[in-house]
């Protein structure tokens, strides 16, 4: 199998580092890199000075994706600046292959149904890069809200914070893609995960409300800090959903919370804990995932890519699914600007 990536910064690594895992030397990598240079990480922490993570994988790299395309690759995992994510998809899609491209599907509207539209008629896989879908936590979650175990949801709340420079602490945050928005970021979409496992688990808002913008000392251009609130409609009832997002906030944390009518369920999405009190607060559930690691959410979305590769899945995030978190986020972007609620402007057909 040949596998192209699209840029080579961590995420990139990352799962060129998965697909070796995975394949092995059964898989041929290949590898778009516009700005070249940089260090192997080879756990996506440490820079390993001195190795090119070309080197270091063994990649065989171009510096265009015309060329690159022209070696017919089975996949292209898109991993640049999210600023180029559509084109880059628009492109590869356009040369028959099947895509991973990592959140958020873009920065703005502009293109995103038309995209949506070709994705869908294209007959090759496309799948959203939104690996906390495959945290076996959230969806033990997802299945109790589903299953009425705890009753019907009456709130929602999640929460995510964690301070910017200590994402990479090998390089200069102020030129990392989250802190430029040129290159499409901001804690709303660089940080849209936290949307999408709301959408995923309660169903998706008409409109939002949101409260923020760069409110730190952060030397950034982009939003740092956001609090968006909306009804989420469940059993003809007007669920309020709070969702609060920073870049900011030492010790890091990603919680979800749901308070139910039996009961209360809490995700700690870092200590990968699921734990459920009933309506005395009595402990009834506390499911802990000792040995799980981080990237093993990753190496599940790319096992599962290369299954729809070969034809044995469907993609669990198809484009229309990526495009539905970008629209709430964009939605909360303008209820910013407009100290408004702001309609929820999905995909035509949605």
């Amino acid at each position: 199998m040949r596998i192209l990536i699209v840029g080579l910064g961590a995420a990139g690594q990352r799962h060129a580092r998965n697909l070796r895992r995975l394949l092995g030397g059964d898989v041929e990598l290949l590898a778009v890199r516009q700005l070249g240079g940089g260090s192997a990480l080879p756990d996506g922490l440490e820079p390993q000075r001195g190795v090119l993570p070309e080197d270091s994988l063994g990649i065989r790299v171009f510096t265009s994706l015309e060329d690159a395309l022209e070696e017919q690759p089975d996949g292209v995992v898109i991993a640049n600046p999210t600023s180029m994510h559509l084109a880059t998809a628009s492109a590869s899609l356009a040369a028959g292959c099947a895509l991973l491209i990592e959140k958020p599907l873009s920065h703005s509207w502009d293109g995103v149904p038309e995209f949506v539209e070709l994705a869908s008629n294209s007959g090759a896989p496309v799948l959203v890069g939104y690996q906390m879908r495959f945290h076996p936590l959230l969806k033990r979650l997802r299945d109790l809200v589903r299953d009425g175990e705890f009753g019907r949801v009456i709130s929602a709340a999640s929460t995510y914070g964690e301070y910017l420079p200590d994402w990479h602490p090998y390089e200069d945050y102020r030129r990392s893609y989250a802190a430029r928005s040129d290159l499409g970021g901001g804690v709303l979409l660089t940080q849209i995960h936290d949307i999408d496992n709301l959408g995923w688990i309660l169903g998706w808002p008409e409109s939002v409300y949101s409260v923020g913008g760069h409110l730190s000392d952060l030397e950034v251009d982009v939003d740092d800090t956001a609090v968006t609130t909306w009804p989420c409609m469940m059993d003809g009832r007007g669920v309020p959903v709070h969702l609060q997002q920073d870049l900011v906030r030492r010790p890091p944390v990603r919680r979800l919370e749901l308070v139910m009518e039996a009961g209360v369920l809490s995700l700690d999405l870092l200590a990968h804990r699921l734990q459920a009190t009933d309506t005395r607060a009595v402990l009834v559930l506390d499911e802990l995932l000792e040995d799980f690691d981080r990237n093993d959410m990753f190496l599940a979305e790319m096992a599962h890519f290369l299954s729809c590769i070969e034809g044995r899945d469907t993609p669990r995030v198809p484009a229309v699914e990526g495009a539905r978190s970008v629209a709430v986020a964009l939605a909360a972007l303008r209820s910013q600007r407009t100290g408004a609620a702001e309609r929820v402007v999905y995909p035509r057909g949605e």
